[in-house]
């Protein structure tokens, strides 16, 4: 019989959702057959099985499944309370209800599964008068709870109003409910009204713990948490306050064993709603019901429990948690179905390899961001955003990587069209926040929707990892939890000691460490090996003894012509700027304008060739036209790359080059006078050549025979020849290639 209710549920899984009608008839055939021989023991856990087999096979289809699908629940029912006139029948007779009514009540469950069928959900029928209620069994009570409310889906809320209205009237008024003593002997009255407010109060719980799986709902996890103190408290009364938010004095009513059932389905309820969270409040809860006895022993049925609902709340090591979808409620239903065995052995209500089926259910919906730069894990702030749905509005709310994203969509077993797919879309989008990491957003509602399957390949969550890059300047959260250590928050002067960088160095310093580690700063704030090998070659005190390695030529030359302590102090602020606006990419920006002057006073001081060509000079003027423009404020949409104070030293230091150079009165004068290159072999003097080129360049002058032109015309014109008059003739050209022009071509007319 065993393996038979295997078989069943096995033939279930397979024609899931498909209502086929030959296995439909042999399922529905099954729940009441007749049993014989050594089978007898385990009828119920066969019909039970073949019950939820027939659930399956009809998963959420309801009346639409096909033809015969109304005498199917016809018979369901008869299978529910038997025939009109006796409730129980002889099991060789017609109909053993305490045998078929389990597996027929969750047949119906599953079958009109979140379907909202009224009709269907109002013929299961919750006693409302003490007559009635004494010809069903309690934990029928709880079964029919649950179907009722599995097909009126919409209608479970965590709130305490709607478990309140769960519990009918005739519970509710009456003495155990009210906390008061009562007037007749009727014992058996009382401990049936108090059974069923215990699996009725069980029921609502397992209902919520299938509503909110997975999804860590405060509200509900609050609530299933008090209602399982409760009934701890009624059980044995522990130190501290009870909330008393039901009658007390169950136990006088109640056996212990069924308190200490109701007690472990709300835990595994509430582990269900908090899976793969570690939740520590429901986890000193399950350690602490994992170290009691019943009576002096250990249930292997409540250890069973406890230690289930312990691998629900770490499910995955946390990577992986529950979905609300048909076919992961279906599964949870019968992994959790309110019958605990009561030995290893003990298949008799629910076959024990059933409980394994809760991994139907996972998904995996951790995410976790990883620094591109280091390929480590590390903390990221999430504001993740829930699409306005029938339940709620659209949520906006933070998480911190790792963590576990809400449900993408609640996935159905079946849609019509592509519009209903889209209706259980829940997560609208991720978007990475925080000061530390570039912006990035992951919209999961495209407008192409081809990504839609949560198993595909192109859904940005199936690799469960978003790959984040952090700012330049900024600490991991790892080591600096609070922000205090963000290259912008810290003072510069205890970190960049001034006096000690400026102050000459001793010969007996064999470049040992001084107070400043530029390298050790960029480490903590950067992963990029170029910065830290920059820092560590340029801006400490072994840069001197490291200039070997360097086989460029424009290196030597720095060390040649600046001290090393200037040059480390330009490497270490440009370092520093580069990093507080995060564009590393500067530095060889800045390095080579750096050297771009080099390059010139060198060249105009001696007698080496550094520069065979002026575009660079070109490229120059227009960076420099450029920040003008932003400082006058003529491009406002515009925000500078290079600081503008550099370029602007950078202009006026090539003015001062150019002017300082002592060939340029003689040079310049031949090239006015013949309007050509004054140098018979260019190649033997191209160093003069390349600074007279920069010099006409740089200043704007125009050719000889324009120049000549403004000249005679100042001549013949103007009583007193000025500078002024040749800047009129000639606005382009610079106020200093104009006063050598003058000094040189206009003779001096004024006595």
């Amino acid at each position: 019989m065993i393996v038979q209710s295997a078989a069943l549920l096995a033939i279930g899984l397979l024609y899931e959702g498909s209502a086929h009608p030959l296995a439909m008839d042999i399922l529905l055939g099954e729940i009441g057959r007749r049993s014989s021989g050594d089978s007898v023991l385990e009828r119920e856990g066969y019909a039970v099985a073949a019950g939820f087999a027939l659930g399956l096979v009809c998963l959420g289809r309801g009346l639409d499944a096909s033809g015969h699908m109304g005498s199917c629940v016809e018979q369901l029912f008869r299978y529910i309370y038997g025939s009109r006139k006796p409730y129980r029948m002889m099991d060789d007779t017609l109909v053993n209800v305490d045998v078929t009514s389990p597996g027929a009540t969750v047949a119906l469950a599953l079958m009109f599964l979140k379907t909202e069928s009224e009709v269907v959900a109002s013929r299961l029928l919750i006693p409302q008068t003490c007559f009635d209620l004494q010809y069903v069994r309690p934990d029928f009570l709880m079964l029919r709870v649950i179907a009722r409310n599995l097909i009126m889906w919409k209608n479970i809320c965590p709130s305490q109003a709607w478990i309140n209205s769960q519990i009918p009237e005739i519970v509710k008024n009456s003495p155990v409910y009210l906390n008061v003593e009562f007037m007749d002997n009727d014992d058996a009255d009382i401990g049936a009204l108090a059974q069923a407010f215990v699996n009725i109060l069980t029921a609502a719980c397992v209902l919520l713990g299938l509503k909110y799986a997975g999804s860590r709902n405060a509200e509900a996890q609050e609530l299933l948490y008090d209602h399982a103190i409760y009934l701890l408290y009624e059980i044995k009364p522990l130190s501290g306050s009870n909330k008393n938010i039901y009658p007390t004095g169950l136990v006088q009513h109640v056996d212990r064993g069924t308190l200490e059932t109701c007690l472990h389905i709300i835990v595994l309820s509430l582990s269900v709603v908090m899976a793969g969270s570690g939740h520590l409040q429901t986890f000193r809860l399950l350690k602490y019901l994992r170290g009691r006895t019943v009576d002096g022993q250990m249930n292997y049925g409540f250890q069973m429990a406890v230690s289930l609902a312990i691998g629900f709340l770490f499910l995955g090591g946390g990577m992986h948690t529950f979905s609300t979808g048909n076919t992961s409620i279906a599964a949870l239903l019968i992994a959790l179905y309110p019958r605990l065995p009561v030995g290893p052995h003990d298949n008799r209500c629910h076959l024990q390899a059933f409980r394994h089926l809760y991994v139907i259910a996972t998904e995996a919906r951790c995410v976790q961001t990883i620094d591109v730069d280091t390929g480590l894990s590390v903390y990221t702030p999430l504001e993740v955003t829930i699409r306005e749905a029938e339940y709620h509005t659209e949520t906006t709310f933070c998480e911190v990587t790792p963590c576990i994203l809400p449900e993408h969509s609640l996935v159905c077993s079946f849609y019509f069209h592509i519009s209903d797919y889209l209706a259980w879309i829940l997560l609208k989008s991720v978007h990475v926040c925080g000061p530390r990491y570039w912006p990035q957003e992951i919209n999961l509602l495209p407008d192409d929707k081809q990504w839609l399957d949560a198993g595909g390949r192109i859904n940005p969550f199936s690799g469960q990892t978003i790959y984040v890059k952090r700012k330049v300047g900024a600490c991991s959260y790892v080591d600096d939890p609070i922000g205090c250590q963000s290259l912008l928050s810290r003072v510069m002067y205890k970190v960049f000691d001034i006096h000690s960088v400026n102050a000459p160095r001793s010969k007996g310093d064999n470049g040992q460490p001084g107070v400043f580690k530029v390298d050790q700063l960029v480490n903590t704030f950067s992963a990029n090996p170029s910065l830290i090998a920059f820092s560590r070659f340029c801006c400490d005190n072994l840069w001197t003894s490291r200039h070997v390695l360097c086989n460029s030529f424009i290196m030597i030359l720095v060390l040649k012509i600046f001290s090393d302590a200037d040059f480390r102090d330009f490497c270490a602020q440009m370092l520093f700027d580069c990093m507080s606006k995060d564009r590393p990419g500067l530095l060889q920006v800045y390095l080579s304008l750096y050297t771009i002057i080099l390059s010139m006073c060198e060249q105009a001081t001696s007698n080496n060739i550094l520069f065979s060509d002026t575009l660079f000079l070109s490229s120059l003027k227009v960076a420099l036209a450029y920040n003008e423009a932003l400082v006058n404020g003529l491009l406002n949409h515009s925000t500078g790359v290079i600081q503008s104070t550099f370029l602007a030293s950078l202009g006026r230091r090539i003015e001062d080059i150019l002017v300082s150079w002592s060939g340029a009165s003689g040079h310049l004068l031949k090239y006015l006078a013949d309007g050509k290159c004054p140098f018979e072999d260019m190649a033997k003097d191209l160093r003069s050549t390349l600074l007279l080129s920069c010099y006409l360049q740089w200043f704007e002058i125009p050719s000889s025979s324009i120049v000549q032109s403004a000249v005679s015309k100042i001549k013949v014109k103007a009583v007193i020849p000025s500078v002024p008059f040749l800047h009129m003739l000639l606005p382009a050209t610079h106020i200093c290639a104009l006063s050598l022009i003058y000094k040189l071509l206009v003779p001096n007319i004024v006595k």
